[in-house]
């Protein structure tokens, strides 16, 4: 499994979203965040006074899709997401470990003790001697 998170311009969330759709990829998280690139934000003029905006409004999204589905999701937003102008957005893509429903989650707590959780995850207590260690909190 990889999850996918794509910053990009905000008027281009739902033209993303059908091209996903049209994918075969379900599910997306959407965010709205403020950043910048090698842009380094704009200027504006409001009634007549000049503003300089450091930090570009945009979205932020989170797909998780299977490895066969990756090259097909990262065309879909990236053809989506193009105007060809500067400020486009990124995309990234990670491993995603274990990835799992909060009910499977919740059902899985009652079966192990508190201490042998790391992050939502059952691990034994020697994973998390060697993740503290290596400083993987």
């Amino acid at each position: 499994m990889k999850l996918i998170m794509a910053v990009l311009k905000p008027h281009k969330l739902d033209e993303v979203r059908e091209a996903l759709t049209a994918a075969g990829i379900v599910g997306l998280t959407a965010s709205e965040v403020k950043g910048f690139g090698r842009q380094r934000g704009h200027t504006e003029i409001y009634r007549g006074a000049e503003y300089t905006v450091s930090f570009v409004p945009k979205v932020k999204i989170e797909v998780v899709v299977t490895d066969e589905q990756v090259e097909q999701a990262v065309e879909a937003i990236s053809k989506a997401a193009h105007t060809g102008q500067i400020g486009d957005g990124k995309i990234f893509v990670y491993n995603c470990l274990s990835p799992r429903r909060t009910k499977v989650y919740e059902a899985r707590t009652r079966r192990y003790p508190r201490e042998h959780f790391l992050i939502g995850f059952p691990v034994k207590k020697r994973q998390v001697l060697q993740c503290c260690i290596y400083g993987f909190h």
